[in-house]
């Protein structure tokens, strides 16, 4: 058998291997000859390049041609296909789950690379030589049109000439490949451009009308940069005619917080390249950098420091669920906290781009669906009416307790009662996405008993503390995290008042809500909202329960039947 392949190693390399053998005074140690030498006879080599050489040798044949370059884009199609499917055949849902394999996706990405000829090794450009009192010149026509040309230039710091410093892909600019960062501009429109600044510039091209003529000396380098994949969400709003620093106002991209946006260049520090996802315009626009944008929240936190001011809505210890630093008088109404709680590591997170990807649905397997919002504002009668309305498909985990059972509760079904030993030494082992104590017992939803009922074919409905959100947005639970925001203060008295809504606070509801828990819901909204929007996937105001309800019915329908935009670690 090892004769047999060895009739097939490449002559070039068989031939490479003797003269390495053959060769002395080489300046390398033993311990690299023999790499070398394993490496020119290892299999896996020789089987690459007889595929290379085979690929070269049959690529002007006839009897070899692609169908097609794009099988990626057109498998992307079929899986959107399949996924808005209201029914899924044994074939179709084979297919679904096929086409997903990374195995498969990377038999097509090679075919594609193979079609597109992207297999030929890219070399530097070979330098012209001139003489020395000689410089290559390039003369670049463009056409002027509402679309702006997409280059922006500057001054060069240790020349003092007009150079380009970056060009906007998909722009007039990039389109005609003439233009790249770096070269330097000698004249426009036949006026030298000598001695003057970018805004001197930039008013010569506002007054030209028609064709512009550029005189350009080619930078030394020109890079071909390739457009890059990477889609991130945005989780702040973005105006760039209110950006004092950004470098050309025209070239700027505008969006707002949960955008996804496509990032196609991230060469500049500072400034991205970047287009809304889905939008069909070529050109990109500037973006402010992740470490940029990072400054800039840093600098605004520490001014309002400075000014004596919180970064945070500020709560007291009492508007919060009670937690061991808190010395008053807990509520009747039992919550689960996190013993652990720290909002100040919390607040130290900042939010601003999140790489993301989109996930496709899979039957059978549903993603948890997460409510997160204050107490009181209604998540424990949202998620029974949708558990109502399909309890052999929605679940809710039951919970862990070390208190004794009570008269008519059976182990399992109110809650799994346990010793506080076990307890303990299970939420040391991190085995609880949340835990608490409440009246001197502990109380807690394991991760076993969610991904029990994921791993069932069921849809898992928890409804947390906001803090176990650092435990549960991980890559092997995938939860769709809804925020549930309370309306307007005078909103929220209303309708509560309207409904003659009885009081969560109050362990017996026989009550209304009092007015400074209205203020307390409002208060403990703003901070969770403050800390943790960056994590939500959809937001609903519980103004009027039914129209949230119906709102939640729709969330859950567009979890098990749409592909979605979730962290791009999450798809890997």
């Amino acid at each position: 058998m090892a004769n047999g392949t060895k009739e097939k190693w490449d002559p070039a390399l068989t031939r490479l291997l003797t003269s390495l053998q053959q060769a002395t005074n080489l300046p390398s140690t033993e311990e690299e000859l023999g790499f070398l030498s394993n490496l020119l006879q290892s299999k896996e080599l020789h089987a690459l390049v007889n595929v290379h050489n085979t690929i070269i040798s049959n690529g002007s044949s006839d009897r070899f041609f692609p169908l097609l370059s794009t099988s990626l884009d057109i498998l992307t199609e079929i899986l959107e296909e399949i996924a808005q499917r209201p029914y899924m055949s044994p074939d179709c849902k084979e297919l679904f789950y096929l086409l997903q394999k990374p195995h498969i996706q990377g038999v097509l990405y090679s075919h594609d690379s193979v079609a597109q000829k992207d297999y030929y090794p890219h070399l530097p450009e070979i330098p012209r030589e001139v003489e020395d009192d000689e410089e290559t010149i390039k003369i670049v026509q463009l056409v002027k049109s509402s679309e702006p040309l997409g280059a922006t230039i500057k001054t060069d710091e240790s020349t003092g000439k007009i150079v380009i410093a970056r060009v906007m892909h998909g722009g007039a600019a990039d389109r005609s490949g003439l233009i790249h960062p770096g070269d330097e501009v000698v004249e426009v429109n036949n006026i030298s451009v000598e001695g003057k600044t970018p805004n001197d510039v930039l008013q010569i091209l506002q007054n030209s009308e028609g064709t512009i003529t550029f005189k350009l000396i080619p930078a030394d380098s020109k890079s071909g940069i390739r457009e890059s994949k990477v889609r991130v969400r945005a989780h702040f709003n973005y105006d760039s005619s209110t950006d004092p620093y950004i470098p050309c106002k025209e070239a700027g991209l505008d969006f707002v917080k949960g955008d996804v946006l496509h990032i196609v260049s991230q060469d500049d520090a500072y400034w991205w390249q970047a287009r809304k996802e889905g939008d069909r315009n070529m050109r990109a626009g500037l973006i402010p950098s992740r470490a940029l944008q990072e400054r800039r929240i840093i600098h605004v936190r520490t001014q309002a420091v400075k000014n004596g001011e919180d970064a945070l809505p500020v709560l007291t210890c009492s508007q919060f669920p009670k937690s061991p630093r808190c010395t008053s008088k807990p509520k009747t109404k039992k919550i689960i906290y996190d013993i652990a709680e720290n909002d100040d590591f919390d607040r130290e997170e900042i939010a601003t781009y999140e790489e993301v990807a989109k996930l496709y649905p899979r039957p059978g397997m549903y993603r948890p669906i997460v409510l997160i919002g204050a107490p009181g504002i209604g998540r424990n009668e949202l998620k029974r009416r949708l558990i109502d309305t399909n309890v052999n498909k929605y679940r809710t985990p039951t919970p862990f307790t070390t208190r004794t059972m009570r008269p008519g509760e059976e182990d399992g079904k109110e809650y799994f009662f346990v010793s506080r030993e076990v307890m303990e030494k299970d939420i040391e082992e991190g085995k609880f996405i949340e835990f608490g104590e409440y009246k001197g017992n502990l109380y807690g939803t394991s991760t076993e008993s969610v991904k029990a009922i994921i791993n069932a074919g069921k849809v898992c409905i928890l409804n947390p503390h906001y803090q176990a959100l650092k435990m549960l947005r991980t890559p092997q639970l995938k939860p769709y995290i809804i925020y549930i925001k309370p309306p307007n203060l005078e909103t929220l008295k209303e309708t509560r008042s309207a409904f003659r809504a009885r009081s969560t606070f109050d362990i017996n509801n026989s009550r209304g809500f009092t007015d400074d828990e209205f203020n307390d819901i409002i208060k403990s909204a703003a901070r969770i909202e403050f800390l943790y929007d960056h994590f939500f996937d959809e937001t609903i105001v519980n103004a009027d329960l039914a129209v949230a309800f119906s709102q939640l019915v729709s969330a859950a329908n567009r979890l098990e039947s749409e592909p979605l935009w979730v962290p791009a670690s999450w798809v890997q």
